[in-house]
């Protein structure tokens, strides 16, 4: 047929080299009115050729480390050994610099309008290992490819070619498909195209294959059979999806029920097959309790199996008929996804909590979470980003989202967002507008703005703000009642919306707990004052059912009881739970905790307000009665938390806390601190890891000494006024941090600076460079003492910002602990303070894997004394970088240290227990 895009691919694939020869022919139609010199083409393949890749380099921004440390022959490439056109004649081709996955042709005649071009191909491919993006060679030489054959770029009067960056989202045109594979015997093929033939050499065989209209490009080569095939009335599926313990007549009846649910709401697939696969699944699973293990897995397996293939068939057969830009236009796909998957849990497991049958045992079942619906976790998940002020608009391109909004939140806002929606437009129209739209553009390039016009053409009520104040816009939707007056017949009150925006909201009215009324109010601007009838309401409440994605709830009702009745009851509770806007919520949490040596285990309880969403105001006291010291511990800290909109400055903090706990052997500290903090991001790219704070802090320090006649202490008590900005480019290739400190107090004023880099080079070696520099502006402290002075080693820190566990120790192993701060010496020398001035560098670089040479030079400048140089060197263990070390002094301005017999004494410890900070591993990789 003439007037169809065509792509023939002959290729011969070597298993054991994880390899394959590819003879290509592409045949593709200019469908605009321009005339075209050049043309391009994806190669996604040689997306892995090097360490400088745009996906080499999204790896590095997630602080995945698999990717830069794999040996050369792990990662993939494509080798071009001839691209001619239909006469024969060699095109001239050059990889484009910053997308070296992207080859652009220049065609010796210009394609002219309505014209096709037609190119010969003839190159080899290097498959990745499967370890980088799931795709391609697996360890024991089978084959999971995707992307893996060079196709056309999409041209519609401007150019759209991607780099791959492990979004999943390559555009093409689509294609009549001939596929000629020759493989071994002993391997299995699957593929979503349509078998036409096979022959069987003496150790290969031969398939072919055919598929009209196609945009995928998955390719399955296996030793064993590992997917089935289930037949059904409307389409065939090829699944490899674990299924441990179902069934095989529970999946046909699962993978029938699917396909029906499908078919009747977003029309008839085009194919005969749907491949739906273990690693599809992986790249976009049910986040949550579903994904514990299996024996503590709170839902059936045949239920989990069904949601399991159910969201990856409905996104496998979006990506297969819905011809929009997956890289800028990815929202329709992803709300029509997720909007059915809602749909199908309603229609099917109304009373399927999040909980699962967790909800019903015994203790858990009094907690909030045990009474939330199965589907209110995309709301959930949405507002987790919301809330942190991390959420970001679904018009901006899919590679700037960050990771948790382009896999989760920003599906899930988009799902919700259509619920939303529909409720408002009534009557199911977006339900029957999405079935048009899909029928009418199923393998037509297409866009949301289709949609949208189809949309409007299909209601009458104004649609505008879900497009522009909910899709294109991170607007948060927040409104109250406020103003309440009552008369025996009508009640007049004020509804305000809190948010610049233009989204509408619904009223209900009840009575006790039953709903009276729901209705629609829009045009609220600022607030809008409206009087309905009282009609034996008792309470009016905005959102009710929780169908609008609203950033607080706690605000939204109002009783018409009494003044008394407007106040939330007291809620307490064990642990954390989630908010329930109907309380005020108290949460208690047993502490067993060991901090440090002088308290020893400590025992006691949290008592906070802060759930599983983050809150503005946060509040926690932590009384802790402390073992060893045989006193009671702990603190309290309150916190609020501002946060700013499209400005680079996002967040202030304004905290106070205070705190009580030993120092050293019958000694103690109270520290009490006001605080506010200012943080800044590029607001242009959430995905920066460049960021930046400055904080503003008074500290009021007291200190108890009881039975400890070891320790003299002669300025018990002192203030401290102190500013710090910090500037950092956590980055995992290239590392920068730097630091400025100014501290006033009574007796003393100082001044520091510290930078900090790393640099990750291309062959596996880190180079890692500090400095330090700090200066008294004026020093009245006690001469004889080192309290307040620069530390080399081990700073003594007077402002107990540092975790500790025995700080007070001058010799055992709790004395070896290292902080680096300050002149972050690992050998402990002769002159170890500083009360006029210091000046450090600090070195240390890869020797083999994570075993690292150091480096200390400084200068040590005390009153009355000439500068004194010193120095230190070593070996460093490097386990967990920046959480566990080890270093072993060799070298210092002492001499040889391993001649000492006190070695084992010189051997410094870096480590950190804080759940809080290795939590922080996580989230980088995900925020």
């Amino acid at each position: 047929m003439l007037g169809q895009n065509k792509i023939n691919i002959d290729a011969q694939f070597d298993m054991q080299k994880k390899s394959a020869k590819v003879a290509q022919t592409l045949r593709y139609k200019n469908n605009t009115n321009d005339t075209l010199t050049k043309i391009y083409l994806n190669d996604w393949g040689n997306s892995y050729s090097t360490k400088h890749t745009p996906l080499a380099k999204r790896f590095a921004e997630e602080y995945s480390t698999k990717f830069h440390f794999a040996k050369n022959d792990m990662r993939g490439f494509t080798n071009i050994t001839s691209l001619k056109d239909s006469s024969g004649q060699e095109l001239n081709h050059t990889r484009l610099k910053p997308h070296p996955d992207v080859i652009e042709v220049e065609l010796p005649i210009p394609l002219l309008p309505n014209e096709y071009y037609h190119i010969e191909l003839f190159y080899n491919l290097q498959f990745p290992d499967d370890t980088f993006t799931d795709y391609g060679a697996t360890s024991n030489n089978e084959l999971n490819l995707k992307y893996w054959y060079i196709t056309p770029a999409i041209y519609d009067g401007e150019w759209h070619y991607y780099s791959n960056k492990n979004l999943n989202d390559l555009y093409v045109p689509k294609a009549d498909i001939s596929l000629k594979a020759e493989f071994p015997k002993n391997y299995g093929i699957y593929s979503e195209l349509a078998i036409q033939d096979l022959t069987q050499g003496d150790s290969t065989q031969t398939f072919y294959f055919y598929g009209k209209d196609r945009v995928d490009s998955k390719l399955y080569l296996n030793r064993f059979p590992k997917f089935n095939f289930v037949q059904t009335d409307n389409f065939t599926v090829i699944t490899n999806l674990e299924n441990e313990g179902i069934l095989p007549t529970d999946r046909a009846i699962i993978t029938d029920r699917i396909t029906q649910f499908v078919t009747k709401n977003l029309g008839k697939y085009p194919h005969d097959y749907l491949l739906v696969t273990e690693i599809e699944y992986g790249k976009d699973p049910l986040y949550g309790l579903n994904q514990l293990p299996k024996f503590l897995n709170p839902f059936p397996r045949n239920l989990q199996y069904e949601l399991k293939l159910l969201k990856t068939t409905l996104n496998n057969y979006l990506d297969n008929t819905l011809l929009l830009d997956p890289r800028k236009d990815y929202w329709l796909k992803d709300a029509i996804q997720i909007y059915f998957l809602m749909k199908y849990v309603e229609d099917n497991y109304p009373d399927l909590k999040l909980l699962g049958t967790l909800a019903n045992i015994w203790g858990l079942r009094s907690f909030h979470a045990a009474d939330v619906d199965f589907n209110e976790q995309y709301n959930l998940y949405f507002m987790q980003m919301a809330r942190s002020n991390r959420d970001q608009p679904l018009t901006l391109p899919k590679d700037q989202l960050l990771k948790f909004n382009a896999n989760i939140a920003g599906k899930y806002k988009a799902g919700i967002g259509l619920k939303y929606l529909n409720d408002f437009v009534n009557s199911n129209i977006v339900e029957n507008t999405i079935f048009e739209y899909l029928e009418t553009f199923r393998l037509k390039a297409t866009t949301s703005a289709d949609f949208e016009n189809l949309l409007k053409k299909n209601t009458d009520k104004n649609v505008d703000w879900f497009f522009t104040d909910y899709i294109d816009s991170r607007k948060k939707i927040d409104f109250r009642i406020k103003d309440i007056v009552k008369t025996e017949d009508s009640v007049t009150f004020t509804i305000k919306n809190k948010r610049k925006n233009n989204v509408p909201v619904s009223l209900f009215t009840l009575k006790n707990d039953s709903v009276l009324s729901k209705t629609w109010i829009e045009q609220i601007h600022g607030s809008k004052t409206l009087t309905i009838p009282r009609d034996d309401a008792t309470k009016l409440v905005l959102n009710y059912d929780n169908i609008i994605p609203e950033y607080n709830l706690r605000d939204n009702w109002k009783s018409l009881k009494g003044w008394f009745f407007n106040n939330k009851p007291l809620q307490f509770r064990l642990f954390k739970d989630i908010e329930d806007p109907n309380y005020n919520q108290v949460f208690f949490m047993p502490l067993v905790e060991y901090n440090n040596i002088y308290d020893g285990f400590t025992l006691g309880a949290k008592v906070y307000n802060k759930t599983l969403l983050m809150k503005n105001f946060t509040y926690q006291f932590t009384p802790k009665y402390a073992f060893n010291s045989k006193t009671i511990t702990g603190g309290a800290l309150g916190v609020y938390t501002q946060h700013v909109e499209d400005r680079n400055l996002f967040r202030i903090n304004y905290g106070l806390g205070v705190s009580y706990s030993a120092f050293a052997k019958d000694a103690f500290v109270t520290k009490l601190s006001p605080s506010v903090s200012f943080y800044f991001r590029d607001n242009n790219s959430f995905r920066s890891n460049k960021s930046s704070y400055i904080n503003f802090r008074y500290l009021d320090i007291s200190r108890t000494i009881k039975d400890n006649p070891l320790l003299v202490v002669n300025d018990p008590d002192y203030s401290v006024f102190n500013v710090r900005y910090v500037n950092a480019h956590t980055a995992l290739i290239d590392f920068s941090k730097f630091y400025y400190d100014f501290q006033i107090a009574k007796k003393f004023g100082k001044i520091a600076v510290n930078y900090e880099w790393r640099k990750l080079t291309e062959r596996n070696r880190q180079f890692n460079f500090r400095f330090f520099a700090g200066a008294f502006l004026f020093n009245k402290t006690d001469e004889n003492s080192d309290y307040f002075s620069f530390a080399l080693d081990r700073p003594t820190d007077y402002l107990f910002d540092y975790n500790y566990l025995g700080r007070s120790e001058a010799s055992g192993i709790f004395s070896q602990q290292i902080i680096i701060a300050e002149g972050g010496f690992k050998s402990k020398l002769e002159t170890p303070f500083a009360n006029q001035w210091m000046t450090t560098a600090n070195m240390s670089t890869t020797i083999w894997r994570f075993i690292e040479a150091y480096g200390d030079v400084g200068l040590v400048k005390n009153k009355s004394v000439n500068p004194k140089f010193v120095y230190d060197s070593g070996i460093k263990l490097d386990l967990v970088t920046d959480y566990f070390e080890l270093y072993f002094p060799i070298y210092s301005s002492l001499g040889w240290e391993v001649d000492e017999p006190n070695y084992s004494q010189r051997i410094r410890i870096k480590f950190t227990v804080d759940p809080e900070v290795l939590l922080g591993l996580f989230r980088r990789k995900w925020y």
